[in-house]
C-alpha cells in the first residue's frame, strides 16, 4: 500500500506557457514530500461512461468535475492512503509551509474578490469553497457521497449546467449544509487580486488578506478568466513570479 499520490489533469499541448509554471510548482511539492505523482491528459475522461460524456459534450468542466472524483476514487480505493487533487492552475508557492491537512478529507477555501455591479468604486466579498484543491484519505465518508451526488445530478438535468454545476457550486452548498473540512491554505485568487499582485498591492489584494482566515500557501488562479480576458498574459506571469519568490501574499 503506498501513502499519497497527487492527480492533476489538462489537456495537451498546454495553451499557455505559464501553465507549466503550476504544474512544476505542484511537482517540486510532490518530490518534496515523497508523495508520488500522476499526470492525465483526455484520458482523465475513460473514467466516465458514455451516457455521461455525452451530457457534457458542450461542457467539458463539468466533466473533468466528475472524472477527478472518480480517477481519486480508483485510485484511494486501490493503491494509496491519501488521493490529493490539484488543479493545473494551482500554485504552491510555499511549498515548505503548504502542509495536507489532519482530517479525512478537505477542500479549498474561496474568498472571491470582485467590484460591485452597481458601484465599481466599491468591492464585495463572497466567502466559499472550491474543488481545485481536494484532499481524501482511506477512511473519509465523503468522497463516495459527492461523486454520486454529482453525477446523479448530471444524469437527471435536462436544462441547462454552468460550468460551476458539480463543482464549486455542489461543493459549496453542501459546505453550507455540514461545514466541510477547510483547508485554509489553499486558496484561489480572483483577477482583481492577480491584477493587485501583479501591480505591486491594490485594494482587493488588501481585502483578500483581511478576509481570509489564515495566509495562503498555494491558490487557484482561475485560468477560464484568463481565457475570457480578466487579466493579461503579463499580469498573471508577474503574479506567479513574485509568489514564488517571496513565498508569501
Amino acid at each position: 500500500m503506498h501513502s499519497t499520490i497527487v492527480i492533476q489533469s489538462h489537456r495537451q499541448p498546454l495553451p499557455n506557457r505559464w501553465l507549466q509554471t503550476c504544474l512544476d510548482s505542484v511537482v517540486n511539492w510532490s518530490k518534496l514530500n515523497s508523495y508520488d505523482y500522476q499526470f492525465f491528459g483526455d484520458e482523465l475522461f475513460g473514467y466516465l461512461s458514455a451516457e455521461i460524456l455525452t451530457k457534457t459534450k458542450s461542457q467539458p468542466v463539468i466533466a473533468t468535475d466528475l472524472a477527478r472524483l472518480k480517477v481519486l476514487q480508483e485510485y484511494l480505493y486501490k493503491d494509496y492512503e491519501t488521493v490529493v487533487w490539484c488543479d493545473a492552475d494551482f500554485i504552491i508557492f510555499s511549498p515548505n509551509k503548504f502542509k495536507l491537512s489532519k482530517e479525512a478529507y478537505a477542500v479549498g477555501r474561496e474568498v472571491w474578490i470582485q467590484e460591485d455591479n452597481n458601484d465599481q468604486n466599491k468591492l464585495v466579498v463572497n466567502t466559499k469553497v472550491h474543488n481545485a484543491f481536494m484532499m481524501f484519505k482511506k477512511d473519509n465518508t465523503f468522497l463516495d457521497f459527492y461523486t454520486e451526488t454529482a453525477e446523479r445530478l448530471v444524469m437527471n438535468n435536462s436544462g441547462n449546467m454552468s460550468p460551476q454545476y458539480i463543482g464549486p457550486k455542489l461543493l459549496t452548498a453542501i459546505h453550507n449544509v455540514v461545514q466541510c473540512p477547510v483547508l485554509e491554505t489553499a486558496g484561489m485568487l480572483s483577477p482583481l487580486v492577480v491584477k493587485d499582485i501583479a501591480a505591486g498591492g491594490g485594494r482587493a489584494l488588501d481585502l483578500y488578506n483581511q478576509k481570509s482566515l489564515h495566509p495562503i500557501h498555494a491558490a487557484n488562479v482561475c485560468t477560464s478568466l484568463y481565457e475570457r480576458g480578466d487579466y493579461t498574459e503579463k499580469e498573471i506571469e508577474w503574479c506567479l513570479d513574485f509568489l514564488l519568490s517571496s513565498q508569501t501574499l
